[in-house]
């Protein structure tokens, strides 16, 4: 039986010990990121179960269609001809009455696996049913993946599909795809399907741009790239494409790349030995020096006071493309005069 956990546990923490086929009574997995959720879920429906066993003792419910009495009684029933049954609620956030599973939790059946899987936001009001839960099985809270860390979730997805990745190759899909996981690892499998069998399997932003679709010259790391070093022409040009292609690019999009940008590049003027790559990338928490190039590029081309300035007028820019102090003003001009403040 898998050890009892609190609602601090990780992904890797569950995943390890259903590896190890150790079993909790009790999962209670529930996030914004139902990716993990799937992963988890799906994981024990597979694996807790032979698949001759499957057919009496693993039970599948929506929460729209149950209620708690009746996933309680589920709980309750003893296997057949198997050493436990499986029951898994999905969508449980559709549940109106929770009582039920309440008093379940203090006594949960030993030959059942419950898997409750509560998406789009995490179980709240209900502290005693997550503290009786966490004493008899595992609580698992899904969070989104913040933007910073996107990178390194696709190098580590792709190396777990034994290929590598160009930094702005990772950079472009994140951009393009954002942080929903499902559809990202979906977009990945199709470029890992893409590469050879054998040979060179290292992800470029050619590779990227053929089989997602987004263009390795038009995007917001390019922008990002032509602004740090202050390349109007490149900059200017890439506006008129987004202004061309709306679809591929707004403000909703570039301002808070361009805003994450600044940031930590006034956040790199304050590293220790700010002339050295090393330094910077380890002082930004950033994954390697090559990383940091785009900031030491940016430090030659803007000073401190400059990049504070810049950081307002994102603030502003960003509260009037939500129509704040903005009658009429379009978005696209906004975007065209905010770059200029930067480069000017």
């Amino acid at each position: 039986m898998a050890e009892k956990k609190g609602a601090g546990v990780t992904f890797e923490m569950v995943m390890r010990e259903l590896r190890a086929g150790q079993y909790a009574k009790v999962y209670v997995l529930m996030g914004e990121e139902s990716y993990y959720i799937d992963l988890i879920t799906d994981f024990i429906a597979e694996h807790a179960l032979r698949e001759e066993e499957r057919d009496f003792n693993q039970t599948v419910v929506f929460g729209v269609d149950v209620t708690c009495a009746q996933v309680a009684d589920l709980a309750r029933r003893f296997p057949m001809m198997a050493e436990r049954q499986v029951v898994i609620v999905k969508e449980a956030q559709n549940i109106k009455n929770w009582d039920r599973l309440e008093t379940y939790m203090e006594k949960p059946q030993p030959t059942t696996i419950l898997v409750i899987a509560y998406k789009n936001g995490a179980i709240s009001g209900k502290s005693k049913f997550l503290a009786r839960a966490q004493k008899v099985g595992v609580v698992f809270e899904s969070k989104k993946k913040r933007d910073y860390e996107l990178p390194g979730f696709i190098e580590n997805y792709l190396k777990s599909k034994q290929c590598t990745v160009d930094n702005k190759a990772a950079h472009m899909i994140v951009e393009h795809i954002g942080a929903d996981l499902t559809r990202l690892t979906s977009e990945l499998d199709k470029v890992v399907l893409s590469m050879p069998e054998t040979g060179d399997r290292r992800v470029t932003p050619e590779i990227v741009e053929k089989q997602i679709g987004v263009s390795k010259d038009f995007n917001g790391f390019e922008l990002r790239s032509a602004i740090a070093e202050r390349d109007i022409l490149k900059a200017n040009r890439i506006l008129k494409y987004f202004d061309n292609n709306p679809k591929t690019g707004s403000a909703f999009m570039l301002i808070p790349v361009l805003f994450s940008y600044f940031q930590n590049l006034m956040i790199a003027y304050y590293a220790p030995n700010r002339t050295n790559e090393n330094d910077v990338a380890k002082w930004l928490d950033l994954r390697s020096a090559w990383a940091a190039r785009e900031y030491m590029t940016g430090m030659r081309n803007y000073s401190g006071t400059k990049v504070m300035q810049i950081i307002g007028k994102i603030r502003e820019t960003d509260a009037k493309s939500k129509g704040l102090d903005n009658p009429n003003t379009p978005i696209g001009e906004l975007l065209k005069e905010l770059v200029f403040f930067i480069l000017h």
